[in-house]
């Protein structure tokens, strides 16, 4: 790796890291500059602008959703172990696991930061990185119907209820800071998952 490209992803590792803390929209040039000890004008360099910092922080952080929570999900076996296990580390990816974030899921805090902004490119790159997972949910839930463990119902019903429960866990578990968040969860998505058992 080039040391403009090594500079880059220490940027970006160090921005997603402040994201998840102060959010997304306060996240600014000048603190991730002062941060990585880096000039203003050397770390604008690099992205242009605030937008297109934000933009590539949630790229970097789709990037690492992708390899701690998708992909090993998508090393188990089609059906519920599938499922439980995205859902497992997806559940460590908000505070949980080593590989989560200082302050949880970027990805939830966002939204609720930028639900009501005017379309733009960041708003914009966040629903499409929310659109692709519930794109992957779907598609391991029809995995567990081909294996018969599911019946054949709506696989985008199933993602959107699975990530209600979800961003459920990441408001009961951030914010309110519930010690039975988890259990609470998964006897939730427990009764999800007895109800469309083949």
């Amino acid at each position: 790796m080039r040391k403009g490209e090594a500079t880059n992803q220490a940027i970006l590792r160090a921005g997603l890291s402040e994201a998840s803390q102060v959010g997304l929209s306060r996240l600014t040039i000048g603190g991730l500059a002062t941060a990585m000890e880096m000039s203003k004008s050397g770390l604008y360099a690099h992205f242009g602008s605030k937008e297109q910092l934000q933009v590539d922080i949630l790229d970097f952080a789709a990037d690492h959703f992708r390899d701690v929570v998708v992909l090993p999900a998508l090393a188990e076996p089609a059906g519920l172990s599938r499922i439980r296990t995205v859902i497992e580390r997806w559940m460590g990816w908000d505070g949980e696991g080593e590989y989560a974030l200082p302050g949880g899921c970027v990805f939830a805090a966002a939204a609720t930061e930028l639900d009501d902004a005017p379309e733009g490119p960041v708003r914009d790159r966040l629903a499409e990185h929310h659109a692709a997972f519930q794109e992957a949910l779907r598609r391991i839930h029809r995995s567990a119907v081909v294996v018969g463990d599911l019946r054949d119902t709506d696989s985008a019903d199933f993602a959107h209820m699975l990530y209600g429960h979800m961003l459920g866990f990441h408001f009961a578990h951030r914010m309110m800071r519930d010690p039975l968040a988890r259990e609470r969860t998964w006897r939730a998505i427990d009764a999800l998952l007895e109800s469309q058992r083949a």
